[in-house]
């Protein structure tokens, strides 16, 4: 009956490689990922893939947050499979110090890995406010690696194991909060921009390859967006533009307070109501979609925009106010 008790289950016995199987399909999702962040291609995706990939988020130290998720699948990969590798019956010694040494290695990476793709599922939700697949397949597999370091061998002391994953895990989200707080991260105070007065909130969205295109190609064709800084609907449709794109919006200030006010040209157009686009002489009032704005211009540039959507979108301030 001892003897019994300590055959292997199913579960052991394929645990490692099924580690390996999800490492290696995720080290190819992340690898792809970085290729297209890096030759500044887009992603093959439904969602806001793109919209993520073109955030402050998606990179750490300059280079893509998709390049160190490579890195720590491929370590995964390597560290479940590498005892694999030695014969057990030549070299039974070297296969159990490899696989006493790579368990708890396999613990501490899916721990980071879960915890780390749980905060940038939060980001998603509550910043990004957009979808990714490949973001929530990402987050799914580590939790499957992690769930499989716990039930894939027996573990001596559970309860110390449970103990050193809650250290783990707090070091890991403190690390996390960390690498995005450096400067020029969106975490950083310096990228938390405040309101400058006579400039109204800061653009925070990311702009993309067809956001900077309509914005160039509007500026060109002699359109005209009137707005002010204090408008909300107005921030909406920067936001819909990005904040590299906005900038080269052709962009009408008509609060008189503000900075760079253009409130007299505002007057002789008698516009009294924000936004209103002057598209091909159409008067197009509220905030427009990117789309809207291409077909009344006659825009023929690519049309993958990254910001569908901006809360309030549709909507005018008065003039008066």
């Amino acid at each position: 009956m001892r003897r019994r008790r300590q055959e292997k289950l199913w579960i052991h016995q394929w645990s490692r490689p099924l580690i390996g199987a999800i490492a290696a399909i995720g080290a190819s999702g992340t690898g792809y990922l970085t290729a297209v962040k890096l030759m500044n291609k887009t992603a093959a995706c439904l969602g806001g893939c793109d919209k993520v990939l073109s955030s402050d988020w998606a990179q750490v130290f300059g280079l893509p947050l998709t390049l160190f998720g490579c890195l720590s699948y491929l370590s995964m990969f390597v560290l479940a499979l590498s005892p694999l590798l030695v014969n057990a019956e030549s070299n039974k010694d070297l296969r159990t110090k490899l696989e006493s040494l790579t368990w708890p290695l396999l613990f501490v990476g899916a721990t980071g890995m879960m915890v780390f793709s749980g905060f940038l599922m939060y980001v998603l939700a509550t910043d990004l406010k957009t979808t990714c697949i490949y973001c929530i397949t990402s987050a799914t597999m580590t939790v499957a690696m992690f769930t499989l370091t716990l039930v894939g061998r027996r573990w001596e002391d559970i309860g110390q194991l449970l103990f050193n994953g809650l250290i783990i895990a707090t070091v890991a989200l403190v690390a996390t909060l960390g690498i995005y707080a450096v400067p020029g991260g969106p975490l950083s105070s310096g990228n938390q921009a405040a309101e400058v007065a006579g400039q109204g909130p800061p653009v925070t969205t990311p702009s993309g390859e067809a956001e900077l295109a309509l914005a160039k190609h509007l500026t060109d064709s002699g359109a005209k967006m009137y707005g002010a800084y204090w408008c909300p609907h107005c921030h909406d449709q920067k936001q819909l533009f990005g904040k590299e794109a906005y900038k080269k919006m052709p962009y009408v200030e008509c609060a008189a307070d503000a900075t760079n006010s253009q409130a007299d040209l505002c007057t002789a157009e008698d516009v009294t109501s924000y936004p209103t686009w002057q598209v091909n002489g159409e008067d197009l009032m509220g905030t427009q979609t990117l789309e809207t704005l291409a077909l009344a211009s006659g825009y023929q540039g690519p049309t993958n925009f990254i910001n569908n959507e901006a809360e309030g979108a549709g909507g005018t301030s008065n003039g008066g106010q």
